[in-house]
């Protein structure tokens, strides 16, 4: 609960910022309508963040905790289908984060948007790639906590694979800026930035432009490839 009233305090206060201030700015209404900043402020930047640093810890969290205590041992002495609990485990993290993401992203537009009405800039879910904004956002929560989870299974101290959680999902894509075309490719196949190709409209492409399909393809694969690494790596080793 807590969490998600960060996400939307951070999400609803650049709305009402913009709104309040928006002549101070300098900036018009149709500016600000043409510059695409009513669908940004539908989930921001740091609302995305938030949202992938507090699934990644959660993610971790799930998995770490049954290990740091030592119950996991307990838990495949009752099922010794290792695969099959750690599969249980991960669709649980998937479904519940799924949910809450849906529910926070779905929050945030329709807060964002009744402030932005006021001076009339706000959109409905209908406008164009408002629904995408939405529907991606709402996939930042199960994308990151299945990263967590699957380093959760390889770390397996609870502060470490936080940390390495965070790490992969936020300092990387933070850190490398696509000023060349190998180190575009690199960011382009993290999760931020292909969350941040989703939601950006409308999207100017820049030096090394890539295509809606390609970010929903690494959201989707990033999910795939860290289901099967929580899975086949509990298989592997000792726990």
């Amino acid at each position: 609960m807590i969490s998600a009233l960060v996400i939307l305090a951070l999400n609803g206060g650049m709305a009402y910022e913009h709104y309040h201030y928006w002549h101070a700015n300098g900036m018009t209404p149709a500016a600000f309508i043409a510059g695409g900043v009513r669908l940004l402020d539908a989930f921001t930047t740091n609302a995305g963040i938030a949202m992938m640093a507090i699934a990644g810890a959660i993610g971790t969290l799930a998995i770490t905790g049954e290990c740091s205590t030592g119950l996991i041992r307990t838990t495949f002495a009752a099922v010794p289908a290792r695969r099959s609990v750690m599969a249980a485990k991960v669709s649980v993290i998937a479904a519940v984060t799924t949910v809450f993401g849906a529910a926070v992203a779905a929050a945030s537009f329709g807060l964002t948007q009744a402030i932005l009405s006021v001076p009339h800039a706000g959109v409905s879910i209908s406008y164009p790639g408002a629904l995408r904004v939405v529907v991606a956002s709402a996939l930042l929560a199960p994308v990151g906590a299945l990263t967590g989870a699957a380093v959760g299974a390889i770390v397996r101290h609870s502060a470490a694979a936080v940390a390495a959680s965070i790490v992969i999902l936020l300092v990387l894509p933070l850190a490398i800026h696509d000023g060349s075309r190998l180190s575009a490719v690199i960011t382009h196949a993290l999760p931020l930035q292909a969350w941040l190709r989703l939601v950006t409209v409308p999207y100017h492409g820049g030096a090394y432009p890539w295509t809606l399909t390609g970010a929903w393809i690494v959201l989707a694969v990033w999910a795939l490839a860290d289901v099967i690494l929580a899975v086949t790596t509990v298989y592997r080793r000792d726990m």
